[in-house]
């Protein structure tokens, strides 16, 4: 089994699913759709052409940022949903703007993974949560403030309905310039970091990260088979140790881990793990 081709196929279908609008790509038109009123699982601007569903992000600020206050129980939800089904394994196989980060990545370039300020920085996107997501969208009406002024994925829509609509251009401004600039750094960043934007700022890759613990689909590293050689370590580009902690915050549940443990020692999927499967069997064997 090759996990990697499987795990690439997942996230293009999924990409083209979460974007099946195809005509809206040539006519700079947003899809307004029933489907429009249900949140795709990624990161998924609803002004882009393509998009047949809402961002979980901007439905949240749509909610917390309205005239009046409501709680947003569907996209809370829902995000509950993913998060205690899948946790992170939505950055790693479902979210478009992921997938983007993927193949940037893949661009022969200059890479570093690893520096010194990597663990301050993995707290900035509950900075962002808390503050752009929350806080201000509740004490500004009608502000998303994170789709606004930071979302690298409604630049990209922008760009994209500007390139199919001569009016659009005619309106774009010092706003959007700002964004552009953010944009073109997560990609330069995106060159040498993997997935700089998850890592660092994503809210949705914060919310789910609360949920790897938990989720039904999960990693389980069997103690008996670790070697304690930290190939899994050094193959995880998110900075995570599987032998310690398979079930980081970080952990996109890419899989790449696996494929380099020599002994066979990590498990992923759901119910009950393998671990646990052969664990009981050799107790069973014993008595």
């Amino acid at each position: 089994m090759d996990r990697k081709k499987i795990r690439f196929g997942i996230q293009a279908a999924a990409t083209l699913i979460q974007n099946a609008n195809f005509k809206g790509f040539f006519t700079g038109r947003i899809y307004e759709g029933a489907s429009k009123s249900v949140c795709v699982p990624g990161l998924n601007c609803y002004s882009c052409p393509g998009a047949v569903g809402s961002c979980p992000i901007g439905s949240l600020q749509s909610f917390l940022s309205g005239v009046k206050f409501k709680f947003p129980y569907y996209v809370v939800g829902l995000l509950i949903f993913f998060g205690a089904v899948l946790g992170r394994a939505v950055c790693g196989f479902l979210c478009p703007f992921g997938f983007l980060q993927d193949l940037i990545y893949k661009i022969p370039f200059y890479k570093k993974n690893k520096f010194a300020i990597d663990k301050i920085l993995r707290y900035l996107k509950y900075a962002v949560l808390l503050i752009l997501v929350i806080i201000l969208p509740m004490t500004f009406n009608l502000t998303p403030f994170f789709c606004k002024y930071v979302c690298p994925q409604g630049t990209l829509a922008g760009i994209m309905l500007a390139a199919a609509d001569e009016k659009v251009r005619t309106v774009l401004g010092p706003l959007f310039n700002w964004k552009l600039i953010l944009l073109l750094i997560f990609i330069v960043t995106g060159l040498i970091v993997r997935r700089p934007f998850c890592k660092y700022v994503c809210p949705l890759g914060a919310i789910y990260g609360f949920f790897n613990k938990i989720a039904l689909y999960r990693m389980t590293c069997d103690k008996s088979k670790c070697i304690n050689c930290k190939a899994c370590a050094k193959a995880c580009q998110m900075n995570v140790d599987p032998s310690k902690t398979p079930n980081s915050m970080e952990c996109i549940r890419c899989g790449e881990c696996l494929d380099k443990c020599p002994t066979g020692a990590l498990h992923m999927g759901f119910g009950k793990s393998k671990v646990k499967a052969e664990s009981k069997a050799v107790q069973g064997r014993m008595k």
